[in-house]
This record gives structure tokens, C-alpha cells and sequence, in this order.
């Protein structure tokens, strides 16, 4: 019965990781076009500031359009300004400013090679003690199957859990 149920988990289990596989490319495709898009620094006064000063809008304005005080606009102003602000607010001041709110995060570098570099560092971490007692013992591994061994260990990282790689 055993045997059944591990050949029909077998379709399951490569499929989830097709799925996943997909879905990492897709992403990675997604990210790729925001690398090549210049992201302006944003001013030391913050955007809401800026952008509020530029429409030549008061802080008394911007409040009433809130329905807060113009302290509160102030304080939210210097929040954005130190990095400070929550995204809910960003996002209430971008709506009553008339703006749009984008939020990205962009990695360096492409997610599949994220997952690889960390696979790599995560094998190594797994077979420096067996290769430090083998060493010991004076049983060390020859550097190609060294290699193989972390070719595999790689391998098959990649191909299990991606929870086991953080």
C-alpha cells in the first residue's frame, strides 16, 4: 500500500514544484522590467512635502481634505521625511494630494539566482562538518567528488523545500 501512495504522490509532488518553478519565473520576468527604471531620490523633505509645497497647498489644506489638523499633516510630513510613516498614511496622503502610491521592492539580483547562492551557502554549511571529521579521520574527499557531493547536495536542495534553504 505504501508503495501505491508514494508512485501517486510522485505526479503530485513534481507538479508543485512546476508550479513553483513557473511562478519564480514569472516574477523574476516581473522585477526584470522594473530594474531598468530609474527610481528619482526622493527629496530630503519627503514627496508629501514637496509635492504639497509645489501645488503651493497648505498644510491647513491638505488637512481639511484629511480630516485631521494641520499638526497632524506636520507630523505626517516628518514622519515621511525620517522614514517614519506607516504605508496606510503614505497612502492617505498620496490620494488626497491626487497622487498614485508605488510600492516596490526590487532585488539585486534575480530571484533564481537568490535561490542559488543560498542552496550553495546552505550545502556547504551542511558538509563542512562531514568533510572536517572525514578529514580527521584522514578519509578527506578528492576534489571533483567534493564537487559532486556539493553539486548534489544543491541539487537537491533546489528541488525540496525552499523553507529549508532560510
Amino acid at each position: 500500500m505504501d508503495y501505491i501512495v508514494q508512485k501517486m504522490m510522485k505526479p503530485i509532488s513534481a507538479m508543485k514544484n512546476q508550479f513553483r518553478d513557473l511562478q519564480l519565473q514569472q516574477m523574476d520576468a516581473q522585477l526584470d522590467k522594473l530594474k531598468g527604471i530609474p527610481v528619482p531620490p526622493r527629496p530630503q523633505i519627503g514627496w508629501v512635502r514637496a509635492i504639497r509645497e509645489s501645488l503651493g497647498m497648505s498644510t491647513v489644506a491638505l488637512a481639511r481634505r484629511l480630516g485631521i489638523t494641520h499638526a497632524g499633516v506636520r507630523k505626517l510630513e516628518s514622519s515621511e521625511s525620517s522614514e517614519a510613516i506607516t504605508l496606510a498614511s503614505l497612502r492617505k496622503l498620496a490620494e488626497a494630494l491626487d497622487c498614485e502610491l508605488r510600492y516596490e521592492l526590487i532585488p539585486r539580483t534575480s530571484l533564481k539566482e537568490q535561490l542559488q547562492a543560498r542552496a550553495e551557502k546552505v550545502a556547504q554549511e551542511r558538509l563542512r562538518p562531514i568533510a572536517h571529521s572525514m578529514a580527521l579521520e584522514d578519509q578527506a574527499v578528492q576534489g571533483s567528488v567534493n564537487k559532486l557531493q556539493m553539486d548534489q547536495e544543491v541539487k537537491n536542495l533546489l528541488e525540496g523545500s525552499r523553507r529549508d534553504l532560510w
